[in-house]
């Protein structure tokens, strides 16, 4: 496994955010929900998924060329689309979309169980690159 997949953080390790998959310019993150992610209807909290999705798509612009040193999402947008369930596996599948010297621009589909679309994000990320 490559250093890219083991890399984490302490926030990823707390929750439970798995790196499944990278290419160029996208990145799968797929997050098993748990009890202590449930709002006061008792699905999944919209924070929780928002995280998901930022995280992947914050993992995306890792991946691209010359590279990333360092990355800060400024402009995030989230449209929630069904409830996820307490328990559901949730997969965040982020691509990016425009990759500029200072910005980068990223899209992502949150899907649960049967690939069931949970909610759709947009985000703009300014970063910092590699001299090339």
């Amino acid at each position: 496994m490559s250093d890219l997949l083991q890399a984490g953080s302490r926030a990823w390790e707390w929750l439970g955010l798995k790196l499944v998959e990278t290419g160029e310019g996208t990145a799968v993150v797929e997050m098993a929900t748990t009890d202590d992610m449930a709002n006061h209807s008792g699905v999944v909290h919209g924070g929780m998924i928002s995280t998901l999705a930022d995280s992947a798509m914050g993992r995306s612009v890792r991946t691209i060329k010359p590279g990333v040193t360092r990355s800060m999402s400024f402009d995030l947008k989230l449209n929630f689309i069904n409830a996820a369930k307490i328990g559901e596996n949730l997969r965040a599948t982020a691509q990016v979309i425009h990759a500029g010297r200072r910005t980068v621009v990223t899209e992502c589909r949150v899907e649960g169980g049967g690939a069931r679309l949970v909610a759709t994000a947009s985000a703009t990320f300014a970063v910092t690159r590699e001299k090339e």
